[in-house]
């Protein structure tokens, strides 16, 4: 047999496409003349020859395929079957370019297949052309289809209805349900249907453990099929004597609700499960105009949308959550009765789904996630570069090209980190400031801005910390607002210094170095905490300001340091402590992911533990308090005698590693 093949080269069509080679047939693939290369790669796929897959060159959009005169010839007469696959399969696709190829495509496949004189126009539809209808939907019913507003949904009925109406030649038509990959290998070509939802499990199992309950939704019954069923049933009915003029749902008979699904793929994926879903329909009672008004609010539709949009989830296949239509399938059934053609169930192919949609549809692949690709040719500010997690952060930038401007107070430190940097090929500008002198603060930023333009990257580093009971600060105001001057009027002053220009580009992003101690309530650092929460308070009020113009603010609550700040503190020789190249890392993970807040788990735990049990939280820190003794010079131990570290001490430390004590 010989047939013809729109949409051949894509996904359903390739499988199709095999099948029909299997027959031992001629296959003609319709492809664009820039899409030979391909065709030539799925040749190789298929095992097959030029003879046995053979080239047509045309263009959907064009009258009878814009295939020309003497190729129509050689086909003439030849042809058993056309296969009409090619269609836009995107929900998020536009209206007009869904109509030239659905509707109008269609139209001149039916024209193309008059002319070369094919025995059957076999149709491939879509369940979408019954539209949003309300109960089952039969094989031999299509003007009853309503809700068709949807782009998708309505050319996908005027495609079929052209079939219906202006096909001259003998046709079937096919509808299959929600196609996704085939259930032996997983393969599947794009991201579709429930696959917009596998990003939002994949973010629920990175944050909970498998075995904590969610609430999720219930949803509508989504006839979800996978591919090699589809072409399965569609080459075995294509072939059978006496079904023209039919249509057949190739789809699931007993399909699963929305939230059965989630939680089939939640399983496969390793996710927690929705122990609790709820039902939309239990919203009923609220009319309709109020539940349109509160979606309709400026904030709920920005934060719709953000949501949607870190997901990945078009907002148009939220309107199919609560899908309303069943399909009847007894004309497939009876066409393949005997068969062993069947439906598998989903929990039977869900994991190979999963695992193919991980390794090589999940989005976050493609997405360049390298300090390189988010900072070269970018200028980043950091300040206190010339020690510590300052220095270790300049280093990662520098090496990553980035336009880096460093900044401290002292000249001849910058100079050595510039010729360091400098010989590893770093594109280096160094500025001598100091950072809790305002003036200087303000000519900093002329200065940055006169040379580079902007500041896209700004690390708020430089600090002061003081370890110093507040029995023993009684006298000492002075720390509090030496500290107070630079991390947080400091750090204020560079912000103010250059928003202006990341709002006018609507781009920036800040990242302030703070301190887990913020989370903790550490003891003894009350100055130092006091200023890092100060700075933590003004960033969320500024992010609240400019969140519409992509300036964005991240907190690293940093623990425990070995820097040259920590280095008075003998006793924190003998704790657990991060190295700056580590701490560095969290800078980077910073600059390129730009979340709100960077922190350890057990920076997280504290905060938790402070908000819901602040009194536990409290006689906690009071323990270490006590547990720890004050700097040698503040009357700890006597001077030049090194700190002695208990076992209870060390173990403590250990458990809590990373809090300042």
């Amino acid at each position: 047999m010989n047939y013809f093949l729109t949409g051949g080269t894509g996904f359903i069509g390739r499988f199709l496409v095999e099948k029909l080679l299997a027959r031992g047939g001629t296959v003609h693939v319709l492809v664009r003349e820039q899409s030979l290369g391909k065709l030539d790669r799925l040749r190789e796929r298929w095992g097959a020859t030029d003879d046995q897959v053979k080239a047509v060159i045309g263009d959907l959009a064009q009258p009878k395929l814009g295939i020309d005169a003497k190729t129509f010839k050689t086909l003439k007469g030849k042809v058993d079957h056309v296969f009409h696959l090619a269609a836009v399969y995107d929900m998020g696709a536009d209206e007009e370019s869904q109509s030239v190829v659905n509707i109008e495509g269609t139209r001149n496949a039916i024209d193309a297949a008059t002319a070369m004189g094919a025995g059957c126009f076999q149709h491939v539809s879509s369940i979408a052309a019954a539209g949003l209808f309300k109960g089952t939907f039969r094989e031999d019913m299509f003007e009853e289809a309503e809700g068709l507003e949807h782009p998708y949904l309505k050319t996908k009925h005027e495609s079929e209805k052209v079939v219906r109406e202006e096909c001259k030649i003998p046709y079937r038509i096919y509808r299959p349900g929600m196609v996704i990959g085939h259930s032996k290998t997983g393969e599947m070509d794009k991201v579709d249907g429930p696959y917009y939802f596998f990003k939002m499990i994949q973010k629920i199992r990175n944050a909970l453990p498998q075995w904590v309950p969610t609430i999720g939704i219930e949803g509508g019954r989504l006839n979800v099929v996978p591919v090699d069923f589809v072409v399965n049933a569609m080459d075995h009915i294509a072939h059978l004597d006496g079904e023209d003029g039919n249509c057949f749902h190739l789809v699931d008979s007993d399909p699963y609700k929305v939230g059965e699904i989630l939680n089939i793929f939640a399983e496969a994926g390793h996710a927690p499960r929705m122990a609790m879903r709820i039902d939309a329909r239990m919203f009923g009672f609220i009319p309709p105009f109020i539940r349109q008004s509160v979606k309709n609010l400026p904030p709920v539709k920005r934060l719709t949308s953000a949501i949607l949009d870190d997901l990945g989830i078009p907002p148009s296949v939220m309107s199919f959550i609560n899908y309303p239509t069943r399909f009847d399938a007894r004309e497939t059934e009876r066409a393949l009765k005997d068969t062993g053609i069947v439906v598998p169930r989903l929990e039977s192919y869900a994991p190979v789904i999963w695992d193919y949609w991980e390794r090589h549809l999940d989005p976050d692949l493609f997405k360049d996630r390298t300090l390189q690709g988010a900072v070269e040719g970018r200028v980043c500010v950091v300040t206190g570069a010339t020690s510590g997690i300052g220095l270790a952060t300049a280093h990662k930038l520098a090496e990553a090209g980035a336009i880096l401007v460093i900044g401290a107070r002292t000249k001849d430190k910058l100079d050595d980190v510039v010729a360091e940097l400098e010989a590893k090929g770093g594109n280096v500008h160094a500025y001598q400031c100091d950072f809790s002198d305002m003036e200087d603060c303000d000519r900093f930023v002329k200065t940055v801005l006169d040379n580079h333009g902007q500041v896209d990257v700004l690390v708020n580093n430089a600090g002061r910390s003081i370890r110093r009971s507040l029995a023993l600060s009684f006298e000492r105001f002075h720390d509090f607002e030496r500290t107070m001057q630079l991390n947080y009027f400091g750090s204020v002053r560079l912000i103010m210094g250059f928003a202006p220009t990341m709002l006018e580009n609507r781009r920036g992003h800040v990242i302030n170095i703070s301190s887990i101690g913020v989370l903790t309530n550490a003891p003894r650092f009350s100055a130092y905490v006091a200023s890092k929460s100060a700075l933590d308070a003004f960033s969320r009020c500024a992010a609240s300001e400019w969140s519409d113009y992509n300036v964005n603010f991240t907190t690293i609550n940093m623990p425990l340091v070995k820097t040259p700040m920590i280095a008075p503190t003998k006793i924190y020789d003998s704790v657990p402590t991060l190295s700056p190249e580590e701490a560095a890392d969290l800078v980077v993970d910073a600059i390129v992911y730009r979340p709100k807040r960077v922190a350890t788990r057990l920076g997280i735990f504290a905060q938790v533990l402070h908000a819901v049990a602040p009194k536990m939280g409290e006689i906690l820190m009071n323990t270490g308090y006590r547990m720890f003794p004050d700097t040698p010079s503040l009357g700890g131990v006597r001077k030049g005698e090194k700190p002695r570290v208990s076992t209870e001490q060390v173990a403590f430390a250990a458990i809590l590693r990373g809090i300042h004590w």
